[in-house]
């Protein structure tokens, strides 16, 4: 399949806008993927998705490197192979959820985490001192981990943000060591759910290659981006990911259930 120079300028700027997009809070595969379905004629779905996911992994991953060198969430790397795990088993398993079951779970679940954030300015600006991580708490993230980033494999919408929330309400550390750590884990459900498209022949390499290159760069701008902002930018973002997804996914529930795109928009 050829595809036009007008066409690849387009994916590329739009690759590149989803980069930026994923490193300051999560969501650049509601840019992407619409865009592969609506200028790539011919493209399946899943080949969207799985080429998605590529593209995903490439920027997430070298945005993860820049923002843990400079804000020291190595810690995070200990969640990775759970990630995989759970993020392989919920592509494997995406065929058996109906995502119009899925939506309107995923849109209370973002408007209580919205109110929550918006009436708790105090929430995620600051760390809080203390010696040693309680021991439940640590049970209870590693369980949330696994639940987001299975969720990530078979759905997908506003996990990068879930993950922030999850590790600044447990860890009780500020919204920007939290994007920090969300990256990583995000790269690693990225790549759990690919492997996942690969194993079925739903990635197209040559596309997903170069439009990685492009989401790579736009990805770094977002990381220095949310370096430079800090938390109150990514608080700011989070509250913009709950408006739009919120929107959007009830726009796909509600609206135009026949054009609606399902599954793994992380």
């Amino acid at each position: 399949m050829e595809i036009e120079l007008g066409i690849w300028a387009i994916l590329i700027s739009g690759a590149a806008v989803a980069g930026w997009i994923d490193a300051v809070i999560g969501g650049g595969g509601l840019v992407l993927i619409p865009l592969l379905l609506a200028v790539v004629p011919g493209i399946a779905p899943a080949t969207a998705l799985g080429t998605n996911k590529l593209v995903g992994v490439s920027g997430t991953a070298s945005a993860a490197v820049v923002m843990v060198r400079r804000v020291g969430a190595q810690s995070a790397v200990k969640y990775v192979p759970l990630a995989l795990l759970c993020a392989g088993a919920g592509a494997a398993s995406a065929s058996l959820i109906d995502a119009a079951l899925m939506r309107p779970i995923i849109i209370v679940l973002l408007l209580v985490v919205g109110t929550f954030v918006a009436f708790r300015p105090s929430f995620g600006a600051a760390a809080v001192e203390k010696k040693e991580v309680a021991t439940w708490r640590r049970w209870v993230l590693l369980l949330a981990v696994g639940v987001i980033s299975f969720y990530d494999g078979i759905f997908g919408p506003g996990t990068g943000m879930f993950l922030i929330m999850a590790f600044t309400a447990l860890l009780s550390q500020d919204f920007l060591r939290s994007a920090a750590m969300a990256k990583v884990v995000n790269t690693a459900t990225n790549l759990g759910a690919l492997v996942v498209f690969a194993w079925g022949g739903h990635v197209w390499w040559e596309l997903g290659l170069i439009l990685a290159v492009a989401n790579i760069a736009g990805a770094q701008l977002g990381a220095r981006t949310v370096l430079g902002g800090g938390a109150k930018l990514v608080r700011g973002a989070l509250l913009a990911v709950v408006v739009v997804m919120s929107g959007y996914l009830g726009w796909q529930q509600f609206g135009y259930p026949k054009l609606a795109i399902t599954a793994w928009m992380s």
